[in-house]
């Protein structure tokens, strides 16, 4: 998942044009649909033979060339009119070994990630007094002479939310903690893990900073040893910590956007995009984050298969979005001149819980569609939204160039849990809840394919 979370917004009322342009045949099939798809298994089963089959599968390994492969077989076993690749230009990180103790004044292990994208340390490894900020903001702030060769702890906190609301303030430690600790003159990084667990589980992620940018080793602490740590340093005694990585930056490689096509009956050049990412961190299998996007989208285009929609119903499985949406860039420029035929786009990347909110982003012009979306949504307690909608990560970048957008949104109350952990794995999805979602794309992707009158680009801002 990206590291700055779409936004999460209130429930409000959509606006009701006097004229609806939405049949009440397609709101009846779109009804069927729903009733039909929340009863099957496709999602789930589309998640377990991702996780099965192919497994943790970050952007450049072998692994992710495996998944690549799998996304388009499993396009033409279900059947989807077109399917093809885009190629994308990926990084090729390897995390490698890691670990980390405490020397002084109490002894002890604690259990450690390095961060995406972090140097390695030297082979003896990294030995330094604690330097302890609640913020990257603190750190910003902090004397320079207070962090030169130390190692920089940075303790920002999550707490529970169904919106996940506070990643987006609690992730920048991660992803500009090591290049601004670096600038002060410190020797590595430390951050308590970006999660809501209490467990010693480490949260990797990706970090931001530019080539040819100064850096210095950085990892994620287990929850349970951040907290042991800030009990430890209420002792009033100076803490050394010894950490290793072996991490390693190998060269780029190509990895691919994986498309598959339900052809439009009637305007096949107009496109519903939905999607997900197919690639994954490296230590769970990714079934969270985001097999079951990959699951959800997948299976809710095949649901619309038999009805022929109208318009034609496009699933992006975007390469390397933890890397920094890689491939929904790649995706954006590469179609640069024909974005315009994306009437509407949205992304599946928050977990596999239920959905309890609908939001768009549409011209105003087109509110009805949200309104009959929303009717038909209702009976799986799906509330209205505003029309203030994200998108989700991959699809954010859209709506600037004037492509609508629309966001389902999950119950995250735990999702942070496991989010970019060992802990991400099959047996943490809920099949009824993910069919749930499974139900709700297909009723949005329907009825915005079936709608009768003129999907308008977002006005310029």
């Amino acid at each position: 998942m990206k590291s700055l979370l779409f936004p999460l917004l209130l429930a409000s009322t959509f606006a009701m044009p006097s004229i609806a342009a939405t049949s009440q045949q397609s709101l009846a099939q779109a009804s069927q649909l729903r009733d039909t798809a929340i009863r099957g298994h496709l999602g789930y089963d589309i998640v377990e033979s991702l996780t099965v089959e192919v497994g943790p599968r970050i952007a450049g390994s072998s692994a992710d060339a495996r998944a690549v492969a799998w996304a388009e077989h499993k396009f033409n076993q279900l059947g989807f009119d077109k399917v093809y690749k885009q190629p994308v230009t990926v990084k090729h990180w390897q995390r490698g070994n890691a670990s980390a103790s405490v020397t002084a004044p109490f002894p002890q292990p604690l259990a450690i990630t390095a961060l995406g994208g972090s140097i390695a340390t030297p082979k003896d490894g990294i030995t330094a007094e604690v330097v302890f900020f609640d913020s990257v903001k603190a750190l910003q702030a902090a004397d320079d002479a207070t962090v030169a060769g130390k190692i920089v702890y940075i303790d920002a906190r999550m707490h529970r939310h169904r919106e996940g609301k506070e990643y987006g303030l609690v992730v920048a430690g991660r992803a500009i903690g090591a290049s601004t600790a670096a600038n002060k003159g410190a020797v590595g990084l430390l951050i308590r893990s970006v999660g809501t667990d209490k467990s010693r589980m480490p949260h990797t992620g990706g970090m931001r900073h530019k080539d040819g940018q100064k850096t210095i080793p950085a990892a994620a602490l287990s929850t349970s040893d951040a907290h042991m740590l800030v009990a430890m340093n209420k002792r009033g005694k100076p803490i050394t910590i010894t950490f290793k990585l072996g991490s390693e930056m190998l060269a780029p490689k190509t990895s691919y956007n994986v498309i598959g096509e339900i052809t439009g009956s009637e305007l096949p050049d107009e496109y519903i995009l939905i999607g997900a990412h197919l690639d994954s961190w490296d230590e769970g299998t990714g079934a969270l984050d985001d097999g079951a996007g990959v699951g959800i989208t997948m299976a809710a285009a095949h649901a619309i298969k038999a009805l022929k929609p109208k318009r034609t119903i496009r699933v992006v499985l975007f390469a390397n979005e933890e890397g920094g949406l890689i491939g929904a860039k790649e995706y954006r420029d590469a179609n640069a001149k024909v974005l315009h035929k994306i009437k509407l786009a949205g992304e599946s990347d928050f977990g596999a819980r239920n959905i309890w909110q609908f939001s768009t982003q549409l011209h105003p012009d087109n509110l009805d569609l949200a309104a009959s979306i929303s009717k038909v949504l209702h009976p799986l307690s799906i509330n209205q939204g505003n029309n203030k909608a994200g998108g989700g990560p991959d699809v954010s970048i859209l709506p600037v160039k004037g492509v609508p957008v629309f966001s389902l949104h999950q119950n995250g109350t735990d999702y942070f849990d496991y989010h970019h952990t060992a802990n991400d794995t099959l047996d943490k999805i809920d099949p009824a809840q993910l069919q749930q979602n499974v139900a709700a794309w297909a009723v949005v992707a329907y009825l915005a394919a079936q709608y009768d009158g003129e999907l308008l680009a977002l006005p310029s801002k």
